[in-house]
């Protein structure tokens, strides 16, 4: 069979039918790509978006506090090291080094569990799907590394959220810009550049 579609919609009700029954007969994951386990790597770049990226997250700016606050007590704890991360209202991405990637999904798996039945029971939508899929990463190379911390830094840019990556509360950014010389801030943005990275990731369609 070919490579599995996930352009859900895009697929006819036949082409849903057997590529489920594909991933059904591999014991992958029903409706996102199979997880690997670390094969040698020990960084990733993880993301996770909400249910066709309605933005549940930021419902309010208390939850997207509350949110943050969560996952980066997760990371600190189940993750060697955390070097970017943002959240925005309909989806989130962290850099991060670990030597269990599966366990750290699993546990970012039993927090999105936990924030959709707290969240749902706020807003009186009990049974409602929250979040959609949760994929990893792995960092190939250091150019690959330092392009993914643009990426990351520079997401709520992208999404015109804010104009300058120290405005948007729910990242690391400011504390990057605060931390490394702003010539190294240029040379690393000009070395490294995002150019089409992530392209499509944020397509609702997916």
């Amino acid at each position: 069979m070919p490579k599995p579609e996930y352009r859900w919609r895009a697929l006819t009700s036949e082409q849903r039918a057997d590529l489920l029954a594909w991933r059904k007969a591999h014991d992958h994951p029903w409706h996102s790509p199979p997880h690997n386990p670390n094969h040698g790597h020990l960084r990733f770049h993880i993301t996770a978006a909400c249910f066709e990226h309605h933005p549940f997250i930021g419902q309010s700016p208390e939850r997207m506090d509350d949110f943050l606050n969560d996952l980066l007590t997760l990371l600190n704890t189940h993750a060697r090291q955390t070097s970017a991360w943002c959240v925005l209202p309909n989806h989130y991405h962290v850099l991060v080094e670990t030597p269990n990637i599966l366990g750290l999904l699993h546990e970012l798996g039993r927090l999105h569990g936990s924030c959709s039945y707290r969240w749902n029971r706020e807003e009186n939508t009990r049974g409602r799907k929250v979040f959609f899929r949760t994929t990893e990463r792995a960092i190939r190379s250091d150019a690959h590394y330092w392009a993914t911390l643009n990426y990351i830094h520079h997401n709520p840019v992208h999404h015109r959220y804010v104009k300058r990556w120290e405005q948007w509360h729910w990242s690391s950014a400011a504390a990057y810009l605060a931390q490394t010389e702003s010539a190294d801030v240029d040379r690393v943005w000009t070395a490294y550049p995002v150019y089409n990275y992530g392209k499509g990731w944020d397509d609702p369609d997916l």
